[in-house]
């Protein structure tokens, strides 16, 4: 069982083909878009094991909706469900970035605790 803890009270089983845990490596910048998505930035990912914490070489473009920054940990929705957050209703997105983690536990180890 993997177990992510997101804010100080909240932790929640996760299953990871819903929600996607990666880090934030860069950001990506567009000049033309459509109007639907002006403002909405974009961040790089790079997604974690969530047991060694190493990068998977696998990347994805997402919608940030929380504010997240380089380095951080963040899980991530894709399809529809990346549709469900306040910056992205009714706009056209495949990626968002929904929470920024504060730990990961894995059967009682804790394999990620932020800023240690």
């Amino acid at each position: 069982m993997l177990k992510v803890h997101v804010a100080p009270c909240l932790s929640v089983n996760i299953n990871l083909h819903t929600m996607i845990l990666a880090r934030v490596v860069g950001t990506v910048v567009s000049t033309h878009k459509t109007a639907k998505i002006e403002g909405i930035r974009f961040l790089l990912l790079e997604k974690i094991d969530p047991v060694s914490m190493q990068g998977k070489n696998d990347f994805v473009v997402s919608m940030d909706s929380i504010g997240a920054g380089i380095g951080e940990i963040v899980f991530y929705v894709s399809g529809s469900s990346a549709r469900f957050t306040e910056t992205t209703e009714g706009k056209p997105a495949d990626s968002t970035i929904i929470a920024i983690v504060d730990k990961i536990e894995k059967d009682g180890i804790h394999t990620y605790i932020k800023n240690h």
